[in-house]
């Protein structure tokens, strides 16, 4: 190890040592930014090798996430938008995806999709489908996959499947709308039944959401990083968490 490793790694430790059990979000969500941008700086091509280094990093958040004790994490990796993209950088960005998943899958993690799965080519979603099935009875840390999704796209779910539901019921619409509030629309989103996100953090010094998760974060903390996403350390992570843990939350103000 050399003298700059020691020199975070003492660091972490102070800052590991500060951070208070109550003061740790319960959600996190990441908006994993910077792949493709770190592949440039690094004089890389492909930037599919970005996207990969990318992919590596995911596990290693969610170990942190575990031992600060996160209980659930939101990890972006494609936005609905992002299904647009020219075919020869979409296709290998989406086997990645799978990839990932899939060796999420195998390290033990709870995988739960979260997107519209209907958008995305038949492999992809099977694979999203299957890796939740396969780890859905597991204990601990839950981790939403977001593939194919839109904040948009996720609120007119939400309305869709509730107008669904009531008409089964044999309701009209005069009689949802006398019952309509929040409540019934987030029982419909993505991540029904899981808190809101506490922290929302973005790699690559962007400084916007992009419409992730519009609904969920009306009373999120918002954290930016310079750094590109392959590029972001244990020790960015714990500060994103200190500073969630100074700020005072207002909620509705």
């Amino acid at each position: 190890m050399g003298l700059r490793d020691l020199v975070y790694r003492l660091y972490e430790r102070r800052l590991e040592a500060k951070l208070s059990k109550d003061s740790i979000p319960r959600h996190v969500g990441v908006i994993i930014d910077g792949n493709r941008r770190w592949a440039r700086a690094m004089g890389i091509s492909d930037v599919s090798t970005g996207h990969r280094k990318g992919a590596d990093k995911i596990s290693e958040l969610l170990t942190w996430c575990r031992e600060t004790g996160v209980e659930v994490v939101t990890v972006w990796m494609l936005s609905s938008d992002n299904l647009n993209r020219p075919r020869e950088e979409l296709e290998p960005l989406l086997r990645i995806i799978e990839d990932v998943t899939q060796e999420l899958v195998a390290e033990g993690w709870r995988i739960s999709p979260v997107g519209a799965l209907d958008l995305l080519p038949d492999r992809t979603a099977n694979v999203l489908k299957n890796a939740k099935e396969a780890s859905s009875h597991r204990p601990g840390l839950i981790v939403n996959v977001a593939v194919g999704y839109g904040g948009r796209r996720e609120i007119a779910d939400a309305v869709r499947s509730l107008l669904q539901e009531h008409a089964s019921k044999g309701a009209s619409i005069e009689d949802l709308v006398e019952v309509l509030d929040v409540e019934h629309i987030a029982e419909h989103l993505y991540t029904r039944g899981q808190p809101d996100p506490d922290l929302l953090i973005r790699t690559s010094g962007e400084q916007r959401l992009s419409g992730f998760m519009l609904w969920q974060s009306a009373h999120s903390e918002f954290y930016f990083h310079e750094a590109y996403w392959p590029d972001f350390r244990r020790v960015d992570f714990l500060r994103a968490l200190r500073d969630y843990a100074a700020r005072h939350r207002r909620y509705g103000s």
